[in-house]
């Protein structure tokens, strides 16, 4: 399980996590998965859960494109959690910096996992920093668009999720998303 470094509440519906470690330990009910829209695991965030998950993701991924098509930004693909201590694995696209109109794209795979997390109808999920890794987009504009992303979701939307967990790995992540939480959430 990871160490939860910041939670803020919101007047009892639901709370916001910022947390350090092993996204493929955490025991929320879904995990999110950075994916790309071939849902091919061959990398990153994905390749950790894949081997920690087993096959069986890589194959319901798989099935799940050859029945709807490439994952869009807007609608993540979901698959069982496999072996993860998580019952699902949201599979969200996020944008490759330097593709074009990436804040929209990220804005809309992080509004799209929430959505489909409300649709399995659970009430916890742990998220990584989409599209910070091998996608390259700057750690900070992230965390910024992610942190404003699960608030507007929670002031639009009404939800049955009761916590969104923001999981880092590394440290340089966690400094930077915990300045960004100080001026957002402080």
């Amino acid at each position: 399980m990871s160490k939860i470094l910041k939670e803020k509440n919101f007047a009892g519906r639901y709370t916001v996590q910022l947390a350090q470690g092993d996204l493929t330990l955490e025991p929320t009910d879904a995990i999110v998965n950075a994916a790309n829209e071939y849902l091919e695991h061959g990398g990153g965030v994905a390749f950790s859960i894949v081997q920690r998950g087993g096959d069986i993701i890589q194959e319901e991924s798989s099935a799940w494109v050859r029945e709807h098509g490439l994952v869009l930004h807007s609608v993540p693909a979901w698959t069982s959690g496999g072996n993860l201590p998580a019952k699902y694995v949201i599979h969200a696209v996020g944008p490759v910096w330097g593709a074009g109109d990436e804040d929209a794209k990220l804005h809309d795979c992080i509004y799209g996992s929430l959505r489909v997390a409300d649709e399995l109808k659970i009430a916890s999920i742990s998220m990584p920093a989409i599209s910070t890794g091998i996608f390259g987009f700057p750690k900070d504009r992230a965390a910024r668009i992610i942190i404003n992303t699960i608030m507007e979701y929670f002031e639009k939307e009404k939800s049955n999720l009761k916590t969104v967990r923001i999981t880092l790995f590394d440290d340089a992540s966690v400094g930077v998303f915990e300045e960004i939480w100080k001026e957002l959430l402080a």
